[in-house]
């Protein structure tokens, strides 16, 4: 929701550097248009983001299988594995626990065949959000 927010604000700051030329009516105009669109567009995102960090958690805490909390510490899960890293102080971003997802690393198994990308993607966006490493 926050990563959505800060987009809204580029697009917001791209609009403004883009129409800096024209009339200050056609800007108020322009800006009010597309400021709605973002805002009403908002809360879809939000709640996009909301469920698949929800269903990260729950795939990451019990459904897959093995559970990734049964081997990582995450305090957000309320784990403590000891088998992998830590993820609360490794950090990863989502597109390197996608990886490990996908293709197994170290003892890790893959999970390609058990998970659907999208649940995989759920994982990876959950885990970055709780680790920390997902930016605001």
């Amino acid at each position: 929701m926050i990563q959505h927010s800060t987009t809204c604000l580029r697009w917001q700051n791209r609009i403004n550097t883009k129409f800096s030329t024209r009339s200050d009516e056609y800007n108020s105009r322009i800006k009010a248009l597309f400021t709605t669109l973002l805002v009403f567009t908002m809360p879809a995102w939000a709640a996009n983001d909301i469920a698949q960090i929800t269903l990260g958690k729950a795939l990451f805490s019990k459904a897959a299988v093995p559970a990734c909390a049964i081997c990582h510490t995450l305090k957000d899960a309320g784990s403590v594995g000891t088998i992998g890293p830590a993820l609360d102080e490794l950090r990863p971003e989502s597109a390197r626990v996608l990886q490990a997802l996908r293709n197994g690393i170290g003892q890790m198994p893959a999970y390609s065949g058990q998970l659907s990308d999208q649940e995989m993607a759920a994982i990876a966006a959950y885990v970055a959000k709780a680790s920390g490493a997902a930016k605001p």
